[in-house]
């Protein structure tokens, strides 16, 4: 494993398990074959409604808390509950404190939100605070009003958009970028690149793997997810290669052809009115 040093000298580990999408008998699954394959970092949120089932995990893998990073995501729905939206979160892990507490959304009162989450980082319940999906107008009217600057910034990122100018925006803060979905959203055109197809041959390794190497090489942290075993092991083998400077200069020619999430206003409006009931998770 590698690892990311964080503006305020915490060391986050570069890959970790993504559990969007996933059920909790999924999560509590996948999570319990992350940890085994030597993973140290687990990703989920209380949208995603599997909370419970990622302490579940950690707390039957036997591994001391402190060798585990746990990150996870307030909905706009308890931005304006204060502290008690952050202890709930600890609740359903089922731990004293989360290695990096992220707003989920650029909607709702996300400025109140951001200080409570100060809050609770001065108060030893947080280790590290992020923003997702905000673009950057919005995380740089967080970084105006904030005490503690973002430890993380998490977007799309992939070869075809590898978020160049947000990259050099961040780098004064020492902000650092996450990928969700590091491999282009499940395209099969991104896997099939010539560059991937023939770094992988050359490599003995799969184009994902060259792709997630390419992230590590970036300094972008990167969640990918699988409920497949083989799969969450094979991503975590991308530790014994590296890339040259002429391999990553070939990749970057493709930034720029395509992003696949767009940000609508009705979409976030949408946000704001989903409130679901996260105790209610298994």
């Amino acid at each position: 494993m590698e690892y990311l040093k964080l503006n305020n000298d915490a060391e986050m580990p570069i890959e970790g398990l993504g559990t969007f999408l996933m059920t909790p008998a999924e999560t509590e699954a996948a999570a319990t074959a992350a940890l085994a394959a030597g993973y140290e970092h687990i990703d989920t949120a209380n949208a995603y409604m599997n909370e419970r089932a990622v302490g579940r995990a950690i707390a039957k893998s036997g591994i001391a808390r402190d060798k585990i990073f746990v990150s996870t995501k307030l909905w706009p729905s308890v931005y304006d509950a204060g502290m008690p939206a952050v202890d709930a979160t600890l609740q359903r892990l089922g731990l004293d404190y989360v290695d990096m507490l992220i707003l989920h959304q650029p909607v709702g009162d996300y400025l109140a939100a951001w200080r409570t989450m100060e809050e609770a980082y001065r108060a030893g319940k947080v280790r590290a605070l992020g923003l997702s999906n905000f673009p950057q107008d919005k995380i740089a009217e967080v970084i105006e009003v904030a005490d503690i600057k973002p430890q993380l910034v998490t977007v799309e990122c992939h070869p075809y958009h590898a978020q160049r100018d947000l990259r050099a925006y961040l780098a004064p803060y020492g902000t650092v970028i996450e990928a969700w979905y590091p491999l282009g959203h499940g395209d099969k055109g991104l896997l099939e690149e010539p560059v991937f197809v023939a770094l992988a041959e050359k490599y003995g390794k799969t184009p994902a793997q060259v792709i997630l190497r390419w992230h590590v090489q970036m300094g972008t942290s990167i969640i990918p997810g699988s409920k497949n075993p083989a799969h969450i092991a094979d991503n975590a083998n991308i530790f014994d290669f590296s890339l040259t400077e002429d391999e990553m200069a070939r990749i970057a020619q493709l930034d720029g052809t395509k992003s696949y999430y767009e940000q609508t206003d009705e979409a976030l409006a949408g946000y704001l009115k989903i409130r679901p009931d996260f105790d209610a998770q298994e």
